[in-house]
């Protein structure tokens, strides 16, 4: 299935994307708190080409509760966003804007996932994303219910794990964005 075509997604979609598991890799028990600790998945650079190719805007939401129990401080996190930013214009692809939860999960705040609060700023900020015409990636469930939340459709990316049982939440699962790239080349 070539999604792409089959959601007639062109420059008026809007493409969010989660950060640990979808653009780097998880730190397991942890959190990836300085850039040296920072690695992109695998496929990562060859198909975010495609997405700014296909994409109005890219916006990536992501929930980083490792500020709230003070591991590590904001500046941190918006070094690793710049750091990313300049890898990504390396290969000349631009993400739109950086969101993130600096919260506890126990805060129950409206931007954690799966909460749409960063989903509505993004919208505030650019007034021209409409939900319906946007497609959220993750790997997490908390993901695939922020995306419903909004009315996007939803990709999950498993990284290996048994797909979960909330299928209903899921529009498409692939293994990994590498895995997703290898379908368009189909």
């Amino acid at each position: 299935m070539n999604w792409i075509t089959d959601w007639n997604i062109d420059k008026t979609w809007t493409l969010f994307l989660d950060r640990d598991g979808v653009l780097n890799r998880k730190i397991d028990a942890g959190y990836v708190l300085h850039w040296n600790e920072f690695e992109f998945m695998d496929g990562v650079m060859d198909i975010m080409p495609l997405f700014r190719k296909t994409f109005g805007k890219i916006v990536v939401v992501t929930n980083q509760q490792g500020i709230g129990k003070g591991l590590m401080p904001e500046e941190d996190l918006l070094d690793i966003f710049e750091k990313m930013q300049e890898a990504f214009l390396k290969i000349g692809v631009e993400v739109d804007c950086y969101y993130y939860c600096p919260h506890l999960q126990s805060q129950q705040c409206r931007c954690r996932k799966p909460n749409a609060g960063m989903g509505y700023q993004a919208q505030a900020d650019f007034p021209e994303i409409v939900f319906e015409k946007s497609v959220m990636i993750g790997d997490s469930i908390s993901d695939m219910q922020f995306g419903r939340k909004l009315g996007t459709k939803t990709i999950l990316l498993t990284n290996g794990r048994p797909t979960p049982k909330n299928k209903n939440l899921i529009d498409l699962r692939y293994l990994n964005l590498q895995e997703m790239k290898q379908r368009f080349d189909d």
